[in-house]
């Protein structure tokens, strides 16, 4: 098979390309440039270093190296929801719209139209295809190594993108995928993994916003009504929030956690943390933009118990799940969870296959 290997410059995706090889089929590496940081943002934005590792280690593997520039898609596609998301007043996850809408979007455009048959990059997942498993659909499951299942991230993934898909090291733990970049002489073996936002790197999230909205200030007030202080704008906090908010703890040691943003008054709103206070949990929420990897789980007069999953660093959390629109569900969680957001993603499973995800709407506090 011809694949085109999504190659960022790091240990996993390099690791990916040398196990596709090994398995003999024809790869190619390219390098998604997607953000350079023409505004010079404060932080790390290492694209160059990047570029430069990748094709260091398509030298070693003897494979072809090539650079698609995708800026204007990704402004378009991603940085553009992630703005307009903060300014709405919501918590977007760029990393999950990049996969659905760049690497498994314009990037699979590209690579078919190049006349490759997938596109594999290195995330901790795993996918079947109609081939393997006789018929159906491709499914997506979690990556055998719990600790670095990336699944939560292809929850908007659709069939077509699925069935194009592969992850070559979604059945090795990370401790081994190292050790086989180490033995194979890949010049990313010992590099750390990529933290911050998707393709832009090390930048404060803050730094960003502030460097494409503009201010504005409003008060931080108490669930009483009682002043505690100012902000610069909503859109630089988000829902349980607890560091940077500018408002000193009380004599007892009790941390302010953000519980509700005002966007009519601007006020941001504080509370003592604990499981009591008022917004800050919720055992009910609406989830709408659906997007199913195979067919919807259950028909419009059903309801069905599953795993949702909240955000990133998260367990799947036991919920009955039920239709409450043409493309919207009611989850009902087991259990309150914290700080659910409008804006944010949630996963939904059976056991280890990812069934799709959507974005929260509303959010039913307790």
């Amino acid at each position: 098979m011809k694949i085109l290997v999504a190659m960022s410059g790091g240990v996993d995706s390099s690791v990916a390309a040398a196990v596709l090889l090994k398995q003999g089929h024809e790869v190619v590496a390219a390098y998604m440039k997607n953000w350079i940081n023409e505004e010079n943002i404060l932080g790390d934005c290492p694209w160059q270093q990047d570029i430069e590792d990748a094709r260091a280690v398509s030298e070693r593997l003897g494979i072809e190296f090539r650079v698609v520039n995708l800026m204007a898609d990704y402004r378009e596609r991603v940085v553009k929801y992630l703005l307009e998301g903060y300014q709405q007043g919501v918590t977007p996850n760029p990393d999950v719209m990049c996969n659905r809408e760049i690497k498994f979007g314009v990037f699979l455009d590209y690579a078919l139209e190049q006349g490759f048959s997938a596109v594999a990059t290195g995330h901790y997942a795993r996918v079947t295809h109609a081939e393997e498993n006789g018929s159906g659909p491709s499914r997506i499951w979690r990556g055998l190594d719990r600790n670095k299942d990336q699944t939560y991230f292809l929850a908007l993934m659709r069939q077509h993108q699925a069935r194009r898909a592969l992850f070559p090291i979604g059945n090795l733990q990370k401790a081994e995928v190292r050790q086989r970049a180490e033995a194979l002489g890949l010049a990313t073996a010992g590099k750390k993994d990529s933290q911050g936002i998707c393709f832009i790197g090390q930048v404060k999230m803050t730094d960003f916003l502030r460097a494409f909205v503009p201010d504005a200030p409003g008060g931080i007030v108490g669930t009483d009504g009682r002043r505690l202080g100012s902000h610069r704008g909503l859109h630089l906090y988000t829902l349980g929030q607890r560091k940077g908010l500018g408002v000193a703890s009380n004599t007892y040691k009790e941390a302010y956690v953000v519980v509700e943003k005002r966007p009519a008054t601007r006020e941001l709103v504080l509370a003592f943390e604990h499981p009591e206070a008022p917004g800050l949990y919720a055992s009910r929420a609406v989830v709408g933009s659906l997007s199913w990897v195979g067919e919807p789980p259950m028909t419009p007069n059903e309801h069905r118990r599953l795993q949702a999953q909240p955000r990133y660093r998260c367990p799947g959390q036991d919920a009955m799940i039920e239709w409450t629109g043409e493309d919207s569900l009611t989850v009902r969680f087991d259990q309150p969870q914290r700080a659910l957001s409008p804006g944010q993603i949630c996963a939904f499973y059976e056991g280890d296959e990812l069934l799709g995800g959507g974005i929260f709407q509303e959010i039913h506090t307790v």
